[in-house]
């Protein structure tokens, strides 16, 4: 059975943020609200919550396309190579928002990602997601819980999360109705940004 919070964006209750942080830390699989759905997150330093999200979703974790949320730019380099200032102007200016910017991996991504070559960054603009990542001190790796055969309002409505989630994670957070339009994705690895996925985000910024 997984717990149920609601926290409030607009002021997250720092009690329940280190309840998420405990959870987390100890594993934990949590369900969570971003700028744009609610997504599936873990603590990116912890293995076996890595291969838990992994299981979940049917993937191998060295192949995996999890997103990484940060709470700002500041520790970019942990994870991404020396990129581009031209690069580093376009993160500045869509950030945060609802973007995943896929980026080339750094030499010192934790272990089960150390052979990809990109990594996806998000720094969503919501502020239980961001405060949940810096008081943790590092990212969650983080999928989305859209899912294209799904009634919609599986992806915006929380109690329904819960329903259908309750056996696979260890918290649901309630951020009240999230969207149904996923980020959009921009590859920034090579010379010209290339767009992957057109949602949320608008791509006049760019």
């Amino acid at each position: 059975m997984a717990e149920f919070i609601r926290i409030y964006e607009e002021n997250p209750n720092p009690r329940e943020i280190d309840k998420v942080i405990k959870i987390l830390k100890r594993g934990g699989l949590i369900i969570y609200p971003t700028d744009t759905v609610y997504g599936l997150g873990c603590d990116i330093t912890n293995i076996k919550a890595l291969e838990r999200i992994a299981r979940i979703k049917g993937v191998k974790l060295e192949k995996s396309n999890f997103s990484f949320i940060c709470h700002d730019l500041s520790n970019l380099s942990d994870y991404v190579k020396q990129i581009e200032t031209s690069t580093f102007k376009i993160l500045k200016r869509a950030l945060p928002g609802p973007y995943t910017f896929v980026l080339p991996g750094a030499k010192t991504l934790p272990n089960p990602f150390k052979q990809k070559k990109t990594v996806g960054i998000r720094v969503p603009n919501n502020n239980i997601a961001r405060e949940i990542v810096k008081q943790l001190g590092n990212p969650i790796v983080s999928t989305s819980i859209h899912d294209e055969d799904e009634i919609i309002e599986y992806t915006t409505d929380p109690e329904l999360i819960l329903e259908k989630w309750d056996d696979l994670v260890d918290l649901v957070i309630d951020g009240g109705y999230g969207g149904n339009e996923p980020s959009t994705i921009i590859d920034l690895s090579e010379e010209q940004p290339l767009i992957i996925r057109e949602g949320k985000g608008s791509l006049e910024i760019f």
